[in-house]
């Protein structure tokens, strides 16, 4: 053993070891941190390149890059949203369908239910749910060297392999070889899509299938029996019943299920609490300590519908009996903190002074002057975006040319193959009703901005909508042009934001879905894309093909919006509502603070069986600020009660968060607050801010017999 003096000396050796140590680790982080801004700037340069070549060489690198093992930010090209309206029946009708079942061996269900519960998306399934399907599929039997999935073709059914062994291939190449116990085809359940591989038997195989407008159904059925059930327990509840039903309805979807096995303590007789307790099935006994002989004496039993521990939710309880189930039981679960948060009603959003009769007097008078205009009044002077639907042109009035608008022009027979009509429809009746700074404005006969989502599209859509136009081939719409460029360019280009950039831009957006909301509209397709920049620099949300009014209380199953911004509920086809954007308004501020959204993936369904693994399992860099990583954290919650803006104070949870803290939102609502980013504009017809793109010629053959287009 050494001496006191050589264990210093070790010591010191040790600790000089590890400073250099840590010397070496700041320079290789240093070094690091370089070629990270090279390979930023290399990436920027890249993405500016590949945002102007033309669609078709645009779709071959993509293509390419999807055959590599590694491929470098992606998020990086305009990304496409997907739309696709349930296939089910009236929501109304759901609960009196009866599904097809079809009698399988024990053994056959069980490899089923195995398969599902192993399969990244499907696991997330509730159990009854998962009975359901298994109940509902099919047999199908495929011989050696037959073509179950052909890449490129559309497709609507999964699969479960119980007997046999398929190779997968994409373009030509093997992926790998699949047998049984094994899920493959899930993607086409959740909305119309092409299939992305090839996947041929090499041997003779047996199947089980479901297809989408059946699992859709058990999906939505599942929901809505459940919520209205859950419905009817809190309404028989006294400290309940006077609640208002958009309350009552957040707290159906705040309930989790419990369950507790027979002898089970529910509630032990001492403890502290802070849980209020409904029984879906059961029952339970209820019990108490005497206290002088120590005995335990039977008060009451309980059983479904019943209710305890109510008094929790007011303030800490200190249990005075013991719940204990009597037999295996289900309860509906809510905890104090829930309880608070949702408890008193939806406040109104500060936003009703956007509409003004100033403002709409203004409208009507320039309703006069743009009905009269035709579309040869007016020469083209450059092309501000271009997507699969067609292209924004600037334009100038002949007659006066300091006055330019921009003119969007959309393929009719797109429209009418992507079958977007509905939407269109939808998006001009929200834009007549919209009167927000920060949106989209309709003044005359108002329509759709970008509304085909197949392709990668153009955002440089306007703050008003003008006048519409028509022929045989096209549409086209007169709008105001704002030539302070897209944000999703400005993001590109500069690979992040700023807090404090990141913080305007943010709460532009907080005051345009807060407007939006307080109507009862969801807008369900925000992301860098979707938001443009005035001359003055103030980012306006745009785009309103995916927005739908669904009022108050109410969800919609549409499965909608881009695949990296898409909330859990939506994929999970568990119905959805405002929260929805909320979520998204999280995923916003993490891809503006950081260059590139949270979740992401090689393809749709790897992208949001990453979402369905939660926003706690994602590390933030550390350019994200605490109180910056704390709103996402609320804004991204997996229960969509329990998200921050979906509770009880509404928007205004979010405007007085931390992050927010000493923001100007009264500077930002009446224009006076100055943009961290002011535009070079120095003309009417600058187009400086945009991208430069070929010219279309592509020309779409004419669309007259459809008829959907009359109103325009």
């Amino acid at each position: 053993m050494g001496t006191l003096r050589d264990l210093q000396y070790a010591l010191q050796e040790k600790i000089e070891e590890l400073r250099q140590r840590d010397a070496l680790i700041d320079e290789l982080e240093l070094e690091l941190d370089q070629k990270d801004e090279l390979i930023q700037r290399l990436q920027n340069e890249l993405d500016k390149y590949r945002s102007v070549i033309r669609p078709a060489t645009a779709q071959q690198v993509q293509a390419q890059q999807h055959s590599l093992v590694l491929q470098p930010d992606q998020h990086r090209s305009k990304r496409q949203a997907i739309s696709a309206e349930p296939m089910a029946c009236d929501i109304m009708d759901l609960s009196h369908v009866t599904l097809p079942f079809y009698p399988k061996s024990p053994e056959s269900k069980e490899l089923i239910k195995e398969a599902i519960l192993d399969n990244d998306f499907m696991k997330n399934l509730e159990l009854s749910q998962i009975q359901e399907i298994v109940d509902c599929m099919y047999p199908v039997d495929y011989s050696n060297d037959a073509c179950i999935i052909k890449e490129g073709d559309v497709g609507s059914l999964v699969f479960v392999m119980e007997e046999g062994k398929v190779e997968v291939t994409k373009e030509g190449m093997k992926l790998c070889t699949m047998g049984p116990g094994k899920v493959f085809g899930e993607l086409a359940i959740l909305y119309n899509c092409t299939r992305t591989a090839t996947v041929r038997t090499l041997t003779h195989v047996k199947l089980w299938a479901i297809d989408r407008q059946c699992f859709q159904t058990i999906m939505m059925r599942t929901g809505l029996i459940k919520h209205a059930e859950y419905m009817e327990f809190l309404k028989s509840v006294p400290t309940f019943q006077d609640l208002p039903e958009e309350t009552l309805s957040k707290l159906a979807d705040v309930m989790e299920e419990t369950h507790y096995e027979d002898g089970e303590f529910i509630i032990r007789q001492g403890a502290r609490g802070d849980t209020f307790f409904i029984i879906s099935t059961g029952k339970v006994n209820v019990t108490q300590e005497d206290s002088a002989n120590q005995q335990s004496v039977h008060l009451r039993e309980l059983a479904r519908g019943d209710w305890f521990g109510e008094r929790a939710l007011q303030g800490e309880d200190v249990r005075t009996a013991n719940v204990i189930a009597a037999e295996s039981v289900t309860c509906l679960v809510i905890d104090r903190d829930s309880f608070k948060h949702l408890i008193g009603g939806l406040d109104d959003v500060s936003n009703k002074g956007y509409e003004d009769a100033e403002a709409k007097a203004k409208y009507e008078a320039e309703n006069a002057f743009f009905s009269n205009l035709k579309l040869n009044d007016f020469n083209i002077i450059d092309t501000l975006g271009v997507g699969g639907f067609g292209r924004v042109e600037l334009v100038q009035l002949k007659t006066d040319e300091a006055k330019t608008f921009a003119m969007k022009i959309l393929k009719k027979r797109h429209i009418v193959d992507t079958r977007q009509q509905e939407h269109i429809r939808s998006e001009k009746h929200i834009m007549t009703e919209a009167h927000s700074t920060f949106i989209v404005r309709s003044v005359t006969r108002p329509h759709s901005g970008s509304v085909i989502r197949r392709a990668n599209h153009t955002t440089s859509c306007p703050s008003r909508l003008y006048r519409t136009f028509k022929d045989s081939k096209y549409l086209y719409m007169l709008l105001e042009a704002c030539l302070g460029g897209e944000l999703w360019t400005i993001l590109r280009d500069r690979g992040s934001f700023e807090d404090s950039t990141t913080r305007f831009y943010t709460a532009c957006v907080v005051e345009a879905l807060a407007y939006l909301h307080a109507k009862g509209i969801i807008y369900r397709d925000l992301k860098p894309e979707n938001l443009i920049l005035d001359s003055r620099g103030y980012a306006k949300l745009v785009d309103f093909g995916f927005a739908k009014k669904i009022g108050f209380c109410k969800k919609t199953w549409t499965f909608c919006g881009t695949p990296e911004y898409v909330a859990p509920e939506i994929i999970l086809n568990k119905g959805h509502d405002v929260s929805a954007d909320y979520w998204s308004l999280g995923i916003l501020m993490y891809e503006l603070l950081t260059g590139s959204p949270p979740f992401s993936g090689p393809d749709p369904m790897k992208t949001y069986n990453v979402i369905l693994r939660g926003i706690d399992m994602i590390e933030f860099p550390k350019k994200i600020t605490k109180n910056a990583g704390n709103l996402i954290k609320k804004l991204c919650r997996d229960n969509p009660s329990e998200r921050l803006g979906n509770l009880k104070n509404g928007v205004k949870d979010i405007q007085k968060h931390k992050w927010f803290e000493g923001f100007n939102w009264e500077g930002l609502r009446k224009g006076t607050l100055t943009p961290p980013i002011i535009p070079d504009v120095s003309s009417p017809t600058d187009t400086g801010n945009f991208d430069s793109f070929p010219e279309d010629t592509d020309e779409p053959p004419p669309d007259d017999n459809s008829g959907w287009d009359y109103d325009f």
